[in-house]
């Protein structure tokens, strides 16, 4: 440390009344008088942030005019990778000049070189161009997040050591200074990359991902599922049981094994320990489920061209308030939907009505004992075909049911997610932890878990018996605008506006793959059913495939002309769906990501039985009626 860095650190420390640490730093420098010039506050933020303050303004337009005639004047083997700095330069040239009081001069550089930047970067920087002095900069969020973290670029060894030579040759302090201080370059060895290789890996507020970012290795894999066969034995019957000693009886043959338990499965190399992550036991109707849920797959019919998902639309009329959000149950049987003026309703799909639970007498009178104890449990009388939960005080964002059907997650813009129970129908837990609205909120595939996203920049994991989250997960530059549960549920993928896609390990919290390519914000993910591959979906319609082994781009779907807002795998992961509030969705064949077929709808959610597609009208007006796949109205 230099004598003028010691006295900028003084200098912080004398001005927050830090005496002891002051003297203690003193003495542990052999400093027994005043430094002469202290300097003052304003020289100590210039030398925290990087920016100088000894620069003549005059010099930036013509420094960063010699940059850009050095980029162009390159070979076209480097011109491509020489031509990422542009942008990062000019950004921290503005943002010094500015922070200088050179307004003027910043006006000038931002008005002439702006217009040459890429396109996806246009929204930046005009959000920087009303940042014209020093104070404007405290608290703008794109300006803090320029001034505290470095932009990488990732660049062959021999195009830094060309720009390495041209720097040291021209000496201009100005760009000396700002590359050193606000770029990083995650070198690698071989050819330099072509511009369309470029292209799609940048876009995101930071620049690209180091390759270390993508280094850890996931466990991407489905683990084996739990033995379920004990309880899909058939029951014996009871005169079968009084006859078997009889004599005149014929003895009764051994039963076979059932055929759907009877093949075996290998365990996936790539799955994660069973015990990695703790989950509760399976409870009888749970595994009773599963054995359900695995006969319907046997008979299913994987999809594709020749065999096209059936879509079924739903439309809420005559609604007295926006509609925000929408979710159905993986059995179609419920349908929820989130409100601006802070209401969840859910409706049933089925003839069977929504029941509440009896009263504490009533239950106990109820035999435990029985095997029909949930069906006695419940009110006969009290069947209705929608209910209403009251509790947000803001618009709702999104509600998720539990993978047992008996709750449900909704989170708002009060900050607050919900708990509500499906048998009593009404809220058990408020979680309190995001400062800012809540923007998305999903249970785990195996429930107990869910995670949520928010503005605060955060995601969150949370279990539904603690009322603080389990693990935060930061690192995102602007709001985390959507949270997805990977297939085993040991990693939670979140998009967000600052367009990068990260992959988070709940076990740890940490990131273990980031992902960069959109060129807006990220809307919608999707896990495919093999866990391998994410799909995501941007505010300008960009559709990216990565494989998660390596945290690479595969595939990129073109047809959207506009937002995409949700995105859905079919059970088999042959067939992603995905749709817009454009009135149209697309079915594209995951094998070659190629489009083979389109229809008009809003908003659809891919059934994960492969047979139903659910719409959610985010239109202004807020109307919307359950409709079945012929067009007749079911909810009024």
């Amino acid at each position: 440390m230099d004598k003028s860095q010691l006295a900028i650190v003084l200098q912080l420390l004398k001005k927050y009344n830090l005496r002891s640490t002051e003297e203690s730093l003193r003495k542990e420098a052999n400093l027994t008088e005043n430094l002469d010039g202290l300097p003052q506050e304003s020289d100590v933020g210039s030398e925290l942030t990087g920016y100088k303050s000894d620069g003549d303004p005059e010099t930036y337009e013509a420094a960063y005019t010699e940059l850009k005639r050095f980029v162009e004047n390159s070979l076209d083997i480097y011109k491509h990778e020489l031509g990422t700095i542009l942008f990062p330069v000019l950004v921290h040239m503005y943002l010094e000049l500015v922070y200088n009081g050179h307004s003027e001069q910043a006006i000038a550089l931002m008005k002439k070189f702006a217009p040459e930047q890429e396109p996806y970067y246009q929204d930046d920087l005009k959000k920087l161009a009303i940042v014209t002095k020093r104070e404007h900069m405290n608290g703008n969020e794109l300006t803090e997040t320029f001034k505290s973290n470095q932009f990488i670029i990732r660049m062959s060894r021999d195009t830094l050591s060309l720009l390495k030579r041209h720097l040291n040759d021209k000496k201009i302090s100005v760009l000396i200074n700002i590359i050193q201080e606000h770029l990083y370059f995650d070198m690698y060895e071989g050819v330099a990359r072509s511009k369309s290789q470029i292209f799609a890996t940048s876009g995101a507020i930071g620049g690209e991902a180091k390759r270390q970012d993508n280094k850890t290795k996931v466990f991407y894999g489905i683990p084996k599922a739990p033995d379920i066969q004990t309880l899909a034995a058939p029951v014996e019957d009871e005169d079968d049981t009084a006859d078997q000693d009889s004599p005149d009886k014929p003895k009764k043959k051994k039963a076979k094994k059932d055929p759907l338990f009877s093949k075996k499965t290998k365990s996936d190399p790539n799955a994660p320990p069973v015990d990695r992550i703790p989950v509760p036991e399976l409870k009888d109707n749970d595994k009773v489920e599963k054995v359900k849920a695995l006969r319907e797959v046997s008979k299913r019919v994987n999809l594709g061209p020749e065999s096209l998902p059936s879509c079924c639309c739903y439309t809420l009329l005559n609604a007295n308030h926006t509609v925000c959000c929408a979710e159905i149950t993986e059995d179609s049987s419920m349908l929820a939907v989130g409100f601006n003026d802070s209401i969840v309703k859910v409706w049933t799909l089925v003839p069977q009505k929504l029941k509440a639970m009896k009263s504490a007498e009533q239950l106990e009178e109820v035999n435990v004992e029985a095997d029909d104890v949930l069906v006695r449990m419940m009110d006969e009388r009290s069947g209705k075909t929608s209910r209403t939960l009251c509790g947000h005080s803001g618009p709702v964002y999104a509600v998720s049911f539990s993978p047992d059907r008996t709750l449900l997650l909704s989170c708002s813009e009060d900050t607050t997610i919900r708990l509500w129970s499906l048998q009593i129908w009404t809220c058990l837990v408020v979680y309190k932890g995001h400062m800012f609205p809540v923007w998305d909120v999903k249970f785990s595939p195996l429930g107990y878990y869910f995670a949520s996203a928010g503005y605060d920049r955060t995601a969150r994991l949370w279990a539904t018996d603690h009322y603080q989250p389990l693990r935060l997960f930061a690192g995102h530059f602007s709001d985390v605008d959507c949270v997805q549960f990977h297939p085993n549920s040991n990693y939670i993928a979140t998009g967000s506006s600052d367009r990068r896609v990260c992959l988070w390990d709940v076990t740890t919290g940490n990131s273990v793959r980031l992902m960069t390519g959109h060129k807006a914000a990220v809307q919608s993910l999707a896990f495919a059913s093999c866990g391998r591959f994410l799909a995501s979906a941007a505010a300008d319609g960009q559709v990216l495939m990565w494989d998660l082994s390596h945290g690479h781009l595969v595939a990129e779907l073109v047809g959207h002309a506009g937002a995409v807002h949700c995105l859905g795998f079919s059970r088999c992961g042959s067939i992603l769906v995905s749709g817009k509030l454009g009135c149209e969705y697309e079915v594209c064949k995951f094998s070659d990501a190629s489009l083979f077929y389109s229809n008009i709808i809003t908003v659809l959610y891919c059934h994960p039985l492969n047979n139903l597609l659910l719409k959610k009208n985010s239109a202004g007006d807020g109307s919307s009626t359950p409709r079945s796949s012929a067009g007749t109205p079911i909810l009024e």
